[in-house]
């Protein structure tokens, strides 16, 4: 006896069933369509964010790499100093690019503009809203990645084929970060609440072995760095532009996974809470 695989439209239908009634109507694409609809007339806005991580590179890495000269990458093979930044800012670009995103102008339309209240109103459900936004959080970050990685190319610092998994890494990144935002947006009173995330972003681009290998901290210190988000992402990057890939490589990616669907749950959940109650 053979069984067939459900078909797409079945499998959206089981989700429709399992799912709370109210939570979700399988359109979360209106609200990708929506956001790129306006933001294509702030697009500077948009693309601003790409230039701080590409500011650092040429800055650190061509400035001040030239003082220092040949560092150890992975695997313990000597590379050039930036050629060892680059991939950690090609991740802290996807990062910035989808926290910004899912944080302040995700803050602003629910607290303000009551846009998810009117959407709300209409057959979407806080699942659609969540998963509609984390989207182009998404969207926004693999731009950034993309850009940057562009650049990274045409510098010759990818040297790898597996480099070109570099981009569906940086959108997984972008997602997990993105999924976390939001969620982190749903429990913010005011806009004092987002010194928070630069309390949590910044230390992170400086200590998640951005610009210096984890060897320096202290044992103590390096578990503790191990456990920041950025570090997982910068360790996928690095391997894959330096070709050093190890098993060891799936457990960075299962963090971001398991990043990406606690975001979420919580996200949608908490949406549902404060909108529909």
């Amino acid at each position: 006896m053979t069984t067939t695989a459900p078909a797409p439209s079945d499998r959206a239908g089981l989700l429709l069933r399992v799912l709370p009634t109210g939570m979700y109507a399988g359109r979360s694409r209106v609200l990708v369509e929506r956001s790129f609809l306006v933001n294509r007339r702030a697009w500077l806005a948009v693309v601003s964010g790409f230039f701080e991580p590409l500011f650092f590179l040429f800055g650190l890495g061509f400035g001040f790499g030239k003082l220092i000269g040949d560092v150890v990458g992975p695997g313990g093979e000597p590379i050039s100093y930036v050629a060892y930044v680059a991939p950690a800012l090609l991740a802290a670009s996807a990062m910035n690019g989808a926290v910004y995103d899912a944080t302040f102008n995700i803050f602003f339309k629910f607290k303000y503009a009551k846009l998810y209240d009117a959407m709300l109103a209409t057959p979407l459900g806080p699942l659609d809203v969540a998963i509609g936004e984390i989207t182009w959080a998404l969207i926004r970050g693999a731009l950034y990645g993309a850009g940057f990685l562009t650049v990274m190319l045409g510098m010759g610092l990818l040297t790898s084929p597996w480099a070109l998994l570099a981009l569906p890494a940086a959108v997984l990144i972008a997602f997990a970060f993105g999924a976390l935002g939001m969620a982190a947006t749903t429990f913010m009173r005011s806009w004092h609440d987002f010194d928070l995330v630069q309390l949590a972003v910044i230390p992170m681009f400086l200590f998640s072995t951005t610009f210096y290998p984890i060897t320096v901290y202290p044992a103590g210190v390096q578990v503790a760095v191990k456990c920041f988000p950025l570090y997982h992402g910068i360790e996928i990057m690095r391997g894959l532009s330096t070709g050093h890939v190890d098993l060891s490589m799936l457990g960075h990616i299962a963090y971001f996974v398991v990043m990406a669907a606690v975001g979420v749950v919580v996200a949608s959940k908490r949406l549902g809470k404060l909108l529909l109650a």
